[in-house]
């Protein structure tokens, strides 16, 4: 029997992540990079370390490297990301300082994209088109960590070697972020796996494609799916496909909450299964393929045997899925699909028109639709 569509929460250990080494943002390593260049540009010598807070109020130490006595108004820190799987681990955050003409006002701190940093071009990230792209909580760290040694009108121009690059493997070209990595970042600290980070990532990105007057979002839950749901829908521009990993629930909620009408979900037949039984959280360590749903809908569906005695000779829905397509049986994944889609529609109150389309495992067929 299908459960009401319900969102498990993570389980502890991946909530909490306890154990593994965390890092530093972008934006912290941004801040302590631009207290060394102004340190430097006031000096004429750019320190080995600096220190910079946090908005906890912690205080926290880097090494600054890529320093160059005929250029002391030019620094960088090298980005850690702890335990975490992030692209811009290892990215070096380079400030370069200049003052700015006098007259300007006191203690302004000019931000300005560099090389490897993103500039926005779209709305809804709440930052204006055409600036840098660094957050709110990053640039006022940047601006403490430069008060701390200097008040004098400054401009600092941030860039990323390689950073172009960093950012062709994120989402921010989707977002009309071009040009290179966002500086991040709203505590300071990055916490390894951190699933708060993706789920406010699909948000973020759900927001976007609203705010550019979208009613159509299409939920894809990583890399093969999202380019099989790119090539089933080349009518829709990049910003309306979001990856949502595991946190399919609270993209239909944002998506339902921001007006828009319909949702595409692209799919494979593990994820789609837990949202037939209602699972809208699918993380592995919060919910299974219910077997024994698989094999009433193998029966519902007339299938064969040789498919309804593939639904529980595992515990994966891949097994069956590749039964049912060796049986030339493909009704029982179309009725997943018409599953997947009530569970989603009655999630959201039926406050949105959602069709689910499931693909193989390599991303490149399309199985059923429903």
């Amino acid at each position: 029997m299908r459960q009401q569509p319900h969102e498990p929460p993570l389980s502890p250990e991946v909530a909490g992540a306890k154990g593994l080494r965390t890092g530093w943002t972008t934006g912290t390593c941004t801040a302590a990079a631009a207290k060394a260049a102004v340190t430097g540009l006031l000096t004429g010598q750019v320190p080995e370390t600096v220190e910079v807070g946090l908005p906890s109020g912690k205080r926290v130490a880097f090494d600054v490297v890529d320093a160059d006595p005929s250029e002391p108004w030019r620094a960088a820190v090298v980005k850690d990301a702890g335990d975490d799987p992030d692209v811009t681990n290892g990215a070096h955050l380079t400030v370069e300082a200049r003052w700015l003409p006098v007259g300007s006002p006191a203690g302004t701190v000019e931000l300005v994209a560099g090389d490897g940093v993103g500039t926005i071009t779209l709305p809804g990230l709440g930052l204006e088109v055409g600036a840098p792209a660094i957050n709110p909580v990053p640039a006022r760290m940047i601006r403490a960590a430069v008060a701390e040694v200097a008040d004098r009108p400054v401009s600092l121009t941030v860039s990323v070697p390689g950073g172009e690059e960093m950012a062709s493997k994120t989402s921010n070209a989707r977002l009309g972020i071009m040009g290179g990595i966002s500086i991040l970042g709203t505590t300071g600290v990055v916490r390894p796996f951190s699933t708060a980070s993706w789920r406010a990532s699909v948000v973020q990105q759900v927001d976007v494609a609203a705010a550019q007057g979208r009613d159509v979002i299409v939920l894809s839950t990583g890399g093969r799916t999202d380019a099989a749901a790119q090539r089933l829908l080349p009518e829709l521009p990049p910003v309306c496909f979001v990856e949502v990993g595991d946190f399919t629930g609270i993209a239909l909620r944002r998506a339902a909450g921001a007006g828009m009408s319909r949702v595409v979900f692209v799919g494979m037949a593990g994820k789609i299964a837990k949202l037939a039984a209602g699972v809208l959280m699918t993380h592995y360590r919060r919910s299974k393929v219910d077997v024994e749903m698989l094999a009433e809908v193998a029966r519902a569906s007339g299938a064969p045997a040789a498919v309804v005695s593939a639904a529980t000779e595992t515990a994966t829905a891949r097994h069956f899925a590749e039964v049912c397509v060796r049986e030339r049986s493909l009704d029982p994944l179309a009725e997943l699909c018409r599953r997947a889609s009530a569970s989603c529609t009655e999630f959201v109150n039926g406050t949105l028109d959602v069709e689910v389309i499931m693909v193989d495992f390599e991303g490149e067929q399309v199985l059923a639709r429903g």
